[in-house]
């Protein structure tokens, strides 16, 4: 088989990864899709108009892959601490999210809900309209980090698919 295929094979699979990676919180998202990205380079596909992926192209996505992960772990605890919530209230968002990846469905999104909720009433001894609104607060910063992420990966995997 050839090296170009193999290298072809392996970006897309690091590129879907990365995609379900952005969702998932046990694998490194946007990583991933970067290391599916400098496959697809080291494949030296070409894009629609003949042209190679440059290593400045490269890079630039590096640097939005550094800054998308830095921002992964900013952004929540900034919704959360501007909704008026505690750390108690993103570590339950986190232990939500992992318990509620068992549930099928919208399991992840009720759990980061409920456990940001459950842990600022129960740890923080927050009244539940404070636990409320600090759940909320880390959801929605969730939501955000999870979104960058997912548009980030989605990009790279596009320019995957364009250079292969």
């Amino acid at each position: 088989m050839d090296v170009n295929i193999v290298l072809a094979i392996l970006a897309v699979t690091a590129g879907l990864a990365g995609i379900i990676g952005s969702i998932v919180p046990a694998l490194p998202g946007p990583p991933l899709s970067w290391a599916g990205l400098l496959l697809a380079y080291f494949a030296g596909g070409t894009d629609g108009r003949g042209e190679t992926m440059s290593t400045t192209f490269l890079l630039i996505w590096l640097g939005i892959t550094i800054a998308v992960s830095i921002l992964d772990y900013i952004v929540p605890a900034y919704f959360t601490k501007l909704s008026g919530g505690s750390k108690y209230a993103s570590w339950g968002a986190m232990a939500g999210l992992f318990a509620g990846m068992f549930f099928a469905g919208i399991g992840i999104i009720l759990g980061s809900l409920l456990g940001a909720f459950l842990f600022e009433l129960l740890f923080a001894g927050k009244t539940v309209f404070f636990s409320a609104k600090s759940a909320f607060g880390a959801f929605i910063g969730f939501l955000f980090g999870t979104g960058i992420k997912l548009i980030s990966a989605g990009l790279m995997m596009y320019y995957i698919i364009v250079y292969l």
